[in-house]
């Protein structure tokens, strides 16, 4: 199936995807993908399937959508592989840009150092770079590129597209449990800076990764790298990705339901809280029973607590 959607997103509100790669043809091996491990780790960009054919079932789901009442707000090339080693994406992409839908595609970006590359994503509206790691090392260890791939390329590549697009940039930074990330945060942020990026997300895995000892960080560390972004972007550049969908900003009046949608996307300082429990005539046990329960996570950075929903797939406490 080359289409499917619209399915709701948080960074693209609701996308009708397209799958344009076969499953697991890609650049990267990463080690908490949740389509697993890469069964065809190439660079070699060639043809999959043919521009007309994805005209033709991007056009029949855009048509059962509107007659189901859904509404699309981007067509996105989001494949069960690297979007970018698909030849004919350039091609494609002016194809179903005439249905007059906006354009995004989530990218890890190792592919664009090529300049060809570059010319067909300048068609999206909206593009979604991975920036995991800026250390070789710990970009090697996550990511496990494939073997031609060098990491000062991949990072120049990002460098150079960023400079030339004028549409809206988001990147993707993907924590896992296993990697030492002392100083990494700071450097991530620094680059991210460097791009004059729209808004950067910070994610953990939320389904069944590739190898099963993979699992998202403690609570402490997830806080840690958006508050070291935030410092360098401005808080309202930064957001989390941990797999809630939820009305994330309106108040509800249920004091419950907007602090874990909230904190789902950004933690908030304890005045904060106490702000919006004021705001429903509500008193701080809400705070301490959602703690207890291990559905909130209390958490010092500086000289500050804040409050994160707990991440899906972790049961120890955050250190």
């Amino acid at each position: 199936m080359i289409t499917y959607g619209p399915v709701p997103s948080r960074r693209l509100g609701r996308s009708l995807g397209i799958n344009n790669i076969p499953a697991k043809t890609c650049t990267y091996s990463c080690t908490y993908c949740q389509l697993g491990r890469t069964n065809d780790l190439t660079i070699e960009m060639r043809s999959f399937y043919s521009p007309k054919q994805i005209l033709d079932e991007v056009t029949a789901q855009v048509r059962d959508a509107l007659s189901n009442d859904e509404k699309t707000d981007y067509l996105t090339f989001v494949p069960d592989g690297e979007p970018t080693l698909d030849v004919n994406l350039g091609t494609s992409a002016a194809l179903v840009k005439e249905l007059g839908i906006p354009l995004a595609i989530l990218t890890n970006a190792s592919l664009l150092w090529h300049a060809d590359v570059r010319a067909c994503l300048h068609q999206m509206d909206l593009v979604s770079v991975k920036v995991d790691a800026v250390s070789s090392k710990i970009w090697h260890r996550i990511n496990r590129p494939h073997g031609s791939l060098e990491h000062e390329r991949v990072m120049d590549g990002i460098r150079k597209f960023c400079e030339e697009y004028d549409g809206k940039i988001l990147t993707e930074t993907m924590l896992v449990n296993t990697i030492d990330y002392q100083g990494e945060f700071e450097k991530i942020a620094v680059f991210l800076k460097e791009l004059d990026i729209d808004k950067a997300y910070v994610a953990i895995p939320t389904r069944p990764p590739a190898e099963d000892w993979i699992r998202p960080p403690e609570e402490s560390v997830v806080n840690r790298a958006f508050q070291v972004f935030a410092d360098e972007l401005g808080g309202d550049r930064v957001e989390y990705l941990i797999g809630y969908e939820g009305n994330e900003f309106a108040s509800t009046g249920d004091p419950e339901r907007d602090l874990l949608s909230i904190t789902a996307v950004h933690p908030m300082r304890d005045e904060a809280v106490g702000e919006l429990l004021a705001r429903s005539a509500s008193d701080w046990s809400i705070v301490d029973r959602l703690v207890h329960e291990r559905q909130l996570v209390e958490l010092e950075y500086g000289d500050s607590t804040y409050y994160m929903r707990a991440l899906p797939g972790r049961t120890s406490s955050a250190q």
